[in-house]
């Protein structure tokens, strides 16, 4: 960072270094051109026509450098026909005359003389009471502003340089500065890897806490998956162990129902493997942020399943067509069937479903007119395996399917006495989707 910085600056120095030098240089030059306007202005407004209708001037001079050989200030004034006139100080040299018609002052540089760079201005005029158009030029060595330019120059790479300086020495501590409170959380993430601590508890400066908050939220949610994850290894090794314990103890002793218990436990073991299964699912895709489903949708799949399993029940639909909760389909799909399944399989054949969005979650009523759960059993109702009517078939394990899943997406189950159909109400709230 500090060296992409040290570019930047380095490039946007030079760039406005550039741009100010041309500005400082044209306004040097610019004054430089001036003043020989204003001398070439003097020339001309003092030159008249002689007897013989050459041009002179009825004035001298009033710069010295004029007379002085070589002094590097020079004039001439040249018209067809007649000799040029030149000042003292050109001696035995000549300026060029360059072609042009107009009578427009004209600026250039000259390398005309080996040893001195000139600035030259000329201008065509027509003097009264002669026909010959003039040509009038000053001319004075460039060194003048050629040194000013320089210092100029030299003065603006060292400020500039220093500027420069100064500009990475203050990146170069504002990122070691800025970027200490990093360390330090870099310092603190190693002693929680090597398990010294558990948290960032460090105060640090405004900007860096949002990082520290997320990365101890993010702690906390690992923390709970791991815990969920021994918790659930530990549920259904548990689970496991008493078919294992009987399997084995029929074994030993050489049962002769040995075949009919190896298959009753086995078929025990499946439910529970299902269920940690299910569990499992649920919290894996819990962790998809985008996760919604349309609640209509999923009663109406549900509604035709049922329908044909139990022909003789009629399942009624009411409520928000438009809910969306923010669950997995399938998972919704599988808490929905459980519950509207168990309405129709130990209701008396009525079966009706209530949907309603409020401003936390939605809530879904699913009432039956069969003999219901007196209040007493309704929780123990939610323990794996737990069935009240075993002469019907099932796992015993729908109910607990149900809180398990919705309590991983942050919902919940209750039951309750039916007021309109006499029977069992299951009241499921799942989160609403934004």
């Amino acid at each position: 960072m500090i060296v992409i910085s040290t570019v930047w600056i380095a490039v946007l120095l030079g760039l406005g270094g550039f741009g100010l030098d041309r500005v400082l240089t044209a306004a040097i030059t610019s004054n430089f051109d001036a003043q020989l306007d204003y001398v070439l202005t003097a020339m001309i407004s003092s030159s008249e026509i002689g007897p013989e209708g050459e041009v002179l001037f009825n004035r001298a001079p009033a710069d010295q450098r004029f007379l002085e050989a070589y002094s590097g200030l020079y004039f001439q004034i040249t018209g067809e026909g007649f000799e040029p006139y030149l000042s003292r100080s050109l001696w035995d040299r000549r300026l060029v005359v360059q072609p042009h018609s107009d009578t427009e002052v004209h600026f250039y540089d000259s390398d005309e003389f080996p040893s001195e760079r000139l600035r030259v201005i000329e201008r065509d005029v027509r003097l009264p009471g002669s026909p010959v158009k003039w040509r009038f030029q000053v001319a004075q060595n460039r060194d003048v502003i050629d040194q000013q330019i320089g210092i100029l120059r030299r003065t603006m790479v060292r400020s500039f340089g220093i500027l420069g300086l100064g500009l990475i020495v203050l990146v170069a501590l504002q990122a070691i500065y800025g970027l200490w409170p990093l360390r330090r959380v870099r310092r603190a993430i190693a002693a929680i890897r090597s398990g010294q601590k558990s948290r960032i508890e460090e105060r640090l400066p405004r900007e860096i806490e949002p990082l520290t908050e997320e990365l101890n939220v993010l702690l906390a949610h690992n923390e709970t998956q791991a815990e969920e994850a021994r918790r659930h290894a530990g549920n259904l090794a548990h689970a496991l162990k008493t078919p294992l314990t009987v399997i084995t103890n029929a074994a030993t002793a050489r049962s002769p129902d040995l075949a009919d218990t190896v298959c009753r436990e086995a078929t025990t073991m499946r439910r529970q493997i299902d269920h940690h299964l299910a569990r499992a699912r649920a919290i894996g895709r819990r962790a998809s942020a985008h996760a919604r489903a349309p609640v209509w949708e999923s009663l109406e799949a549900v509604e035709r399943a049922v329908s044909r399993l139990y022909g003789h029940v009629t399942i009624d639909l009411v409520g928000d067509r438009g809910a969306m909760v923010r669950i997995e389909r399938q998972d919704l799909d599988e808490m929905l069937g459980n519950l509207i399944e168990n309405a129709a399989k130990y209701g008396g054949g009525r079966v009706f479903v209530t949907v309603a969005t409020t401003p936390d979650c939605v809530e879904i009523e699913v009432e039956d007119d069969g003999r219901g759960i007196p209040e007493a059993e309704r929780e123990p109702i939610f323990d794996r395996g737990a069935r009240l009517d075993t002469g019907k078939p099932g796992t015993g394990l729908g109910l607990a399917i149900v809180r398990d899943v919705a309590q991983i997406y942050g919902g919940s189950i209750h039951l309750e006495e039916s007021e309109d159909l006499g029977g069992l109400l299951a009241r499921l709230r799942l989160p609403l989707a934004p």
